[in-house]
């Protein structure tokens, strides 16, 4: 039902990288599908949310409206659907009170400092890396009184190399930022076309982000369907819809 990152394991801390089992949607959504703006029925949704919120210890489970962006928001209360905030990260110190991401390839991160007990949980698509999402997160997590060099961070399932194919317009909006990120290009034919690491990437930011910690599970979404729901392998297969994945941590009692 839930992967864990040994790195972000502390006291009065608990998070889950969820998998796509152990919910009550079916079909596409099969079955852990936290999905607020998928076509899944909405009460399956709320029940899997409810789920996860539990299996965290949580009394609520907050996320963002997610748009590709460097905004991260401070929760200290739970907030409904219809006045969720326009963000891709969520950061708190508030207990009991879960902040999570959702995704379907993109990379999410969880993020925590045990002792200062401040933790975060990132949306971080190629947008948003290249926007500055984690930095953002980092930044955000010190406001709250977090010190950079105690925050543990992981990368949990997303998309990987292999799977990743971007024409050359991608590449070149890499490139143009910075001559270095061709390093996370492989793979590169005549057309242009390469095939691109978002989690070496993210990584990557992270440790120039100097944290104390860095975790990577090395999960990819496209490759484990069983698993994991993939935007990408959805669109491959023509099929209509696709679930998400809830990443969330949480203080605790």
């Amino acid at each position: 039902m839930m992967l864990r990152a040994a790195s972000l394991e502390a006291p009065n801390i608990r998070h889950a990288f969820f998998t796509r089992h152990g919910g009550a949607s079916g079909g596409l959504y099969a079955s852990l599908n936290g999905g607020i703006g998928s076509r899944d029925a909405p009460e399956n949704v709320r029940e899997n949310r409810a789920r996860m919120a539990r299996a965290l210890g949580a009394e609520h489970l907050v996320t963002a409206y997610q748009v590709h962006s460097p905004q991260v928001v401070v929760a200290d209360q739970a907030w409904t659907r219809e006045n969720a905030p326009r963000a891709d990260a969520v950061v708190t110190r508030t207990r009991s009170l879960a902040v999570g991401i959702t995704t379907a390839d993109c990379g999410p991160v969880l993020l925590a400092d045990s002792e200062a007990q401040v933790i975060g949980a990132a949306h971080v698509g190629w947008k948003g890396a290249l926007a500055g999402i984690l930095e953002a997160t980092i930044a955000a997590m010190e406001g709250l009184g977090a010190a950079r060099a105690r925050i543990h961070a992981a990368l949990g399932p997303l998309i990987r190399q292999r799977s990743y194919e971007v024409g050359p317009e991608f590449v070149a909006r890499f490139l143009d930022a910075d001559a270095r990120n061709a390093r996370f290009f492989a793979g590169a034919k005549a057309d242009g076309h390469a095939r691109f690491d978002l989690a070496g990437h993210i990584l990557s930011r992270l440790e120039r982000a100097q944290v104390g910690r860095v975790e990577d599970l090395g999960r990819c979404t496209y490759a484990e369907a069983e698993n994991f729901f993939s935007y990408r392998r959805a669109t491959h297969r023509a099929e209509p819809d696709y679930g998400r994945h809830i990443s969330a941590i949480a203080l605790v009692e």
